[in-house]
């Protein structure tokens, strides 16, 4: 394996895991050049085993042949980089995550067709700018049997380092895409779509009907004002979760996770 010993932190090679900003990692004006960073072992080996490329490894010394010597193995013909643990501490601007970074090929986008396809729950990610919620979600996403992810432009890239950490690597087992067409956009796939809103027409999370779609799109809303009202009046149904001492509402990753349970497939759905 070419394994790189770096003494400097403007080696060249490295920099996409140190001075490149999320925007520049993603490359907007060439997709097909863009690249993602994941962090620690556990959540590089579940990006490897959903079909990811690799690029390029950063590493601790110590886990070459330690607890990364299997992903080592899988990358036995991208460049390693390794160095003293201070040295890689000031390139990343922190510890190392267990000690192993991975830069890694950013994929094509997938068809909304393709995500929609075969699901019978879905969720609609509205303008959720929080890395952390985004992570959180996916991660109750893939828990809960959410089998798509749809996201509107202006929300949190998943593929964000944060996001992809705090997700634990369930950004790679659901399948997602960008979505800026209206929700009814939606019904030609045969969902029927429910907004998460306190609104004076919402129904209970709870509700037989809800639960009894045969094909369901989950759309939840921004950290601090919730959906916008035209989405929220675009949708088929608007529920609510009931709330106890008089508490208005959850954090969007504590609410999309009661919504993923609650509004599961049933096996008596039509």
């Amino acid at each position: 394996m070419p394994i790189v010993k770096i003494s400097s932190l403007s080696h060249s090679g490295v920099e996409m895991f140190s001075r490149l900003t999320e925007a520049e990692l993603r490359n907007n004006l060439e997709p097909s050049k863009g690249i993602f960073i994941v962090e620690s072992p556990k959540v590089i080996r579940v990006a490897l085993a959903a079909g990811y490329e690799p690029l390029a490894l950063l590493c601790e010394q110590r886990h070459i042949t330690g607890d990364a010597a299997d992903i080592m193995a899988q990358c036995a013909n991208i460049p390693i980089y390794t160095g003293e643990r201070e040295l890689l501490a000031q390139l990343t601007g922190y510890k190392l995550t267990r000690g192993v970074l991975c830069a890694m090929r950013r994929p094509a986008a997938k068809a909304i067709d393709e995500v929609c396809g075969n699901a019978s729950r879905i969720v609609v990610i509205n303008g959720v700018v929080d890395t952390t919620n985004i992570g959180a979600i996916f991660r109750s996403a893939a828990a809960l049997g959410i089998e798509g992810v749809l996201l509107t432009p202006d929300s949190c890239d998943p593929l964000n380092r944060r996001a992809v950490r705090v997700s634990m690597g369930s950004v790679f087992l659901v399948p997602w895409t960008w979505y800026d067409a209206p929700l009814p956009h939606l019904h030609q796939f045969g969902f029927t779509t429910v907004a998460m809103a306190l609104t004076d027409n919402s129904v209970s999370i709870d509700d037989p009907v809800l639960i009894q779609q045969k094909r369901l799109a989950i759309v939840v809303g921004t950290e601090g004002d919730g959906l916008p009202q035209e989405t929220i009046a675009s949708a088929d149904f608007v529920a609510r979760i009931p709330m106890a001492n008089h508490v208005d509402s959850l954090n969007v990753a504590a609410a999309s996770a009661v919504a993923f349970w609650q509004l599961r497939p049933t096996t008596n759905n039509p």
